[in-house]
């Protein structure tokens, strides 16, 4: 007996296999849906750090973030938030390997990224609670938090408020600082994928859920209405007057490691750029200046060591008739090297200095000098380490008070604003990048610096001494910019103002109050799990 198998049949009998490979492929893109959504969201952070003026992809970030992470198991948790921290600390810290190599870069940001995963994780933990974005930007804020304290005194470069000196949530800057504006940006993005969950669900069940409708709504709309508040805030009204500042960008031989290996060849440049500027002042094409700010390192050797590069410093000053800041590396004969700032009179020569007060691990000075040589030889390239002075920073520079903050303090949300609380009418951070290249580092600390000027209502003047420097009003706007790797001054008059914003006064409190909101979070999502567990005994 013969059978027949009719292409009906043959098709008929093919179906099932095709279904289960399709349901297999199905299942391998979901399986991997949630890492690569928590990796995108990580890049969609670095994305919306200058030098892009993308703020906004912030939002996108935090609400993808929000996806991935909820109603998930704390390792996974974990392990979904140290993805969303490579991707987005990775490209952000690039610049750190421009002349060493990459292996302190991935050193960096693979340990960096452990507190974006321990956030992951907290995130998670809290995902399941009523009002559970709140919790989770909080989580957020406390991860900033301990990132910006541990380990090495912390590392807070790729602050979430960093990155919105040009976004719509800048003025909760002048409410509580760094830590309110970040977790405005936070709140608001969890929010974002809260309401597309509920409206998703809504769709598929018919159901209202109208209180974690609203809370979700909530917390979308008040960072908003938060920063439309905060506005009046802003001012750039000038208190007490106005001071005409120049700020000296003398530019370096080369680039990278060796950018002073030309002995007085940095200062030389400076001393330059300062005598110009005192040649167009005489002529009449500039106006005189109340003071001068130069760069940090910008005498590149110890004018109270060598004869040749003081008579340097006091020609330039004496020529443009004005108090300058010279930022100079001092070599003691005995102890440490210290990065200090300064200020140098007309007639009168050096009256006062600052001694960098947080230097930099692996920059300045090598924790674990032979643990790290086994990864990379440059470290004995800082053959002396740098020491930590201990005093703020504030010089009284022709009547006006001028905080100073050395360019990695500008991170440092304490560094900042005691000089604002000992008196300072106006900031500088005086800066040298010329060992991280053409790289995006200049701009993002530009960022910081434009997020600090609305922080404390100051003018901010930021000389480098090879690109970008600026002068920036108090709501965060730059008045002029120089190009990098380009010998060029600035000349502006900027507004004094004493007022102390509510961020100055409050000082680290707000972040006390974000870093007890995630405590509660994380303790009612704990306590919830284990009347869970007991339940199910």
């Amino acid at each position: 007996m013969s059978t027949t198998i009719t292409p009906e049949a043959a098709g008929a009998a093919d179906d099932p296999p095709a279904a289960d490979d399709r349901t297999r492929r199905l299942a391998r893109l979901q399986r991997f849906a949630r890492p690569g959504t928590a990796l995108l969201s990580g890049v969609l952070l670095y994305l919306s750090f200058p030098p892009r003026p993308l703020w906004w992809l912030a939002l996108p970030a935090f609400a993808l973030l929000g996806w991935s992470l909820h109603g998930r198991r704390l390792r996974a948790g974990f392990g979904l938030g140290y993805l969303a921290g490579l991707g987005f600390l990775l490209p952000l810290l690039v610049w750190t390997g421009e002349e060493v190599g990459p292996v302190p870069w991935l050193a960096l940001a693979a340990v960096e990224a452990l507190f974006v995963a321990v956030a992951g994780l907290g995130v998670a933990a809290v995902s399941r609670l009523p009002w559970w974005p709140v919790f989770a930007a909080g989580v957020w804020i406390l991860g900033e938090a301990a990132r910006a304290r541990v380990p090495f005194g912390g590392f807070p470069w790729g602050k979430i408020a960093f990155g919105q000196a040009d976004g719509i949530f800048l003025p909760l800057a002048a409410v509580g600082g760094t830590p309110v504006l970040g977790f405005a940006v936070a709140l608001c993005g969890f929010g974002l994928h809260e309401a597309v969950r509920l409206v998703r669900l809504h769709r598929a069940t018919g159901a209202v859920p109208r209180g974690p409708l609203a809370a979700a709504a909530l917390s979308v709309l008040v960072p908003v209405t938060g920063a439309l508040a905060a506005l009046p805030l802003v001012s750039d009204a000038p208190e007490d007057g106005t001071a005409t500042v120049a700020a000296i960008q003398g530019n370096v031989p080369r680039l990278g490691l060796d950018f002073n290996s030309q002995r007085r060849q940095v200062l030389d440049n400076h001393a330059a750029r300062t005598r110009e500027l005192a040649a167009e002042v005489k002529a009449g094409t500039e106006p005189q200046p109340d003071f001068v700010l130069w760069p940090e390192n910008s005498s590149d050797i110890d004018p109270y060591a060598n004869p040749d590069a003081a008579a340097v410093i006091e020609g330039a000053v004496d020529a443009v008739k004005a108090p300058t800041v010279i930022g100079a590396v001092i070599s003691p004969p005995t102890g440490k090297l210290r990065n200090t700032l300064i200020q140098w009179e007309p007639g009168k020569g050096p009256v006062a200095t600052y001694d960098k007060r947080h230097v930099q691990p692996f920059g300045e000075y090598i924790p674990m000098r032979s643990v790290v040589r086994l990864f990379n030889s440059d470290v004995d390239r800082v053959a002396r380490d740098f020491g930590p002075g201990g005093e703020v920073g504030v010089f009284d520079l022709a009547g006006t008070r001028v905080g100073l903050a050395t360019c990695y303090e500008a991170a440092f949300d304490w560094a900042v604003r005691d000089t604002v609380t000992h008196g300072a009418q106006l900031l500088t951070v005086p800066s040298n990048n010329a060992t991280f290249g053409r790289s995006e580092m200049t701009y993002q600390q530009l960022a910081m610096s434009r997020v600090r000027a609305v922080e404390h209502s100051r003018a901010v003047v930021v000389p480098v001494t090879s690109g970008v420097s600026a002068v920036i009003r108090p709501d965060g706007e730059i008045v002029s910019q120089t190009a990098m790797f380009t010998p060029d001054y600035l000349v502006e008059e900027v507004p004094l103002r004493s007022t102390r914003t509510p961020a100055t006064r409050l000082g680290t409190l707000p972040e006390a109050l974000l870093a007890a909101v995630a405590a509660a979070g994380l303790g009612w999502a704990a306590a919830r799990g284990v009347r869970a567990r007991r339940g199910r005994s």
